[in-house]
């Protein structure tokens, strides 16, 4: 009877970690449907919440959107394989560029968005460039570059849910008579996570994706530090959780095994650029009350970031020293959480802090992705007047259609062996940051043109291709020693910008009469 009993007990242990998880999400659901109510009904509430969005959701909505699977989850496996420079490689330079991009690039865009009413990229470049077919060919490569940063997102909640629920020990994992080790299978968890985050888009749109991030960005950052405080102390405590790591990655070593090469390091600093042009992002600012209300985001952003990565960056170094080298990078984080943390409840709690940081991604790009495709393809010189209700229909019907989309092709990526989230998502950042000189130039640049723009994205794409193909479609690659693709890119983005632009007629005196 007794041995009997602990076997039950043993059974409804990783039962209780996926509880907790199951009332994060209907809490968020709760809480993301509550904003509906808050919702006016029109399509300019529903793409950028009617400019209502003050300083602190501003801040938490822009930090969580920023602060996806490849932060946590990406980062914990890049540390586990590369070393303490992961931290430096995107984290030390993000928090002052990302600020940089806000002060310079954020504030400006939401000015003239405010005022001429653009809610996507593509309207103030075709604007400011007097280009209506410059959207058609900006439009498909936006979205296949926000494509990979949405499949680490799936991806890493999928591993996130597989390492805390398979078996361990004594426990036979939630489902011990499946064949994936007692775990919840990948294809269910992206299902869940993708009828999560649609519902809320679905139902309030950019306004539901603000409350919601404010709500997943607290959560993630709190259990982010609680994760680090409790396999700190499981392992003795910051100092001894260093020394049973293995030193190659607590230095750059010798050989080159870990870590990060000086050439490497300093070009990585023209990857956190990206922010400058990420679609989801020109939405999150647009929803600003006014321009004083980037001002924390100014100032917290860095604060926050060091918050989350740092600890995610020494989980992996301590991983070192607890798993082995094969084990997949992915799931780093939740085995560690898992192994190391001993209450379920604790785990459950942990674990819902890394999906929050996965959600509060999902959400913004889905959502940017309909309205681009609404405004942007099907409004765009439309001679046809739509209503509210049709254009919310259109944007509506879109998402669905990239979210089915994005969750077939994520089934594919999860049969690899292997799927390393902080590769995948630099050969997204690497795309947006190749395209800063665009919207650095279209600021504050009155001499370029149309022809300097075509140039520039053409010029990039065809890079980003190139090197993507050499990389093995999204694996670690550098040029020339050790510099990244994204240094090289935007070195001939911005010089294809600068020669075509200089290379014919000056815009209009009326456009820059208008933007400048």
């Amino acid at each position: 009877m007794g041995r009997r009993k602990n076997q039950l007990s043993r059974r409804r242990h990783p039962v209780i970690t996926v509880t907790v998880i199951a009332i994060y999400l209907s809490l968020l659901l709760g809480l993301a449907l509550f904003s509906k109510t808050l919702f006016r009904g029109t399509s300019k509430d529903y793409f950028v919440a009617s400019h209502s969005i003050g300083p602190f959701m501003l801040l938490m909505s822009v930090f969580g959107t920023t602060m996806t699977a490849f932060a946590l989850v990406g980062s914990t496996g890049k540390a586990f394989g590369t070393g303490i420079g992961t931290y430096g490689l995107m984290a030390s330079s993000s928090g002052l560029i990302h600020a940089a991009c806000f002060l310079m690039i954020g504030i400006k865009l939401w000015a003239i968005g405010k005022r001429y009413g653009y809610v996507t990229q593509i309207q103030y470049f075709r604007a400011r460039f007097d280009s209506k077919a410059f959207g058609y060919l900006l439009f498909p490569i936006l979205v296949l570059l926000v494509i990979p940063y949405l499949l680490i997102g799936i991806i890493g909640a999928a591993k996130t849910i597989e390492g805390v629920t398979m078996a361990k020990g004594p426990h036979p994992g939630v489902f011990p008579e499946w064949t994936t080790n007692g775990a919840i299978p990948p294809w269910f968890t992206g299902l869940v996570i993708s009828i999560v985050v649609l519902t809320y888009i679905f139902a309030g749109g950019s306004r539901a994706a603000a409350w919601a991030n404010t709500f997943q960005t607290i959560v993630f950052m709190i259990m982010g530090i609680l994760a680090f405080y409790l396999i700190s102390d499981k392992l003795g405590g910051v100092g001894a959780a260093m020394e049973q790591a293995k030193d190659t990655h607590k230095v750059r070593s010798v050989e080159g095994k870990a870590g990060v090469s000086q050439l490497t390091f300093l070009t990585y600093m023209f990857i956190p650029l990206s922010v400058g042009m990420f679609p989801h992002l020109f939405q999150h600012w647009l929803t600003a009350k006014s321009a004083k209300s980037f001002k924390l985001t100014v100032i917290a952003h860095p604060i926050c970031i060091a918050i989350v990565w740092v600890p995610c960056v020494l989980i992996g170094i301590w991983a070192t020293g607890q798993l082995p080298t094969g084990t997949n990078p992915s799931a780093i984080l939740s085995i560690m959480v898992a192994k190391l943390v001993a209450d379920p409840l604790i785990v459950g709690l942990v674990t819902a802090g890394i999906l929050a940081a996965i959600m509060s991604s999902l959400d913004s790009q889905f959502l940017c992705l309909g309205t681009m495709f609404t405004n942007d393809i099907i409004l765009h010189g439309s001679k046809k007047q739509y209503g509210d209700k049709q254009i919310l229909l259109m944007a509506r019907g879109f998402i669905v259609a990239i979210v089915i989309i994005i969750y077939l092709i994520s089934l594919i990526l999860l049969q690899q062996p292997k799927q390393h989230i902080f590769s995948l998502a630099v050969w997204s950042f690497s795309g947006f940051a190749a395209l800063t000189p665009l919207v650095i130039a279209a600021l504050y640049w009155k001499r370029a043109t149309k022809i300097g723009a075509y140039a520039c994205v053409i010029t990039v794409f065809i890079s980003w291709v190139t090197f993507f193909t050499l990389s093995g479609f999204g694996g670690e690659f550098h040029v020339l020693g050790g510099i990244t693709p994204a240094a090289i890119m935007w070195f001939l983005g911005a010089g294809a910008m600068i020669t075509g632009s200089l290379a014919s007629p000056v815009p209009s005196e009326k456009t820059i009469a208008k933007f400048f």
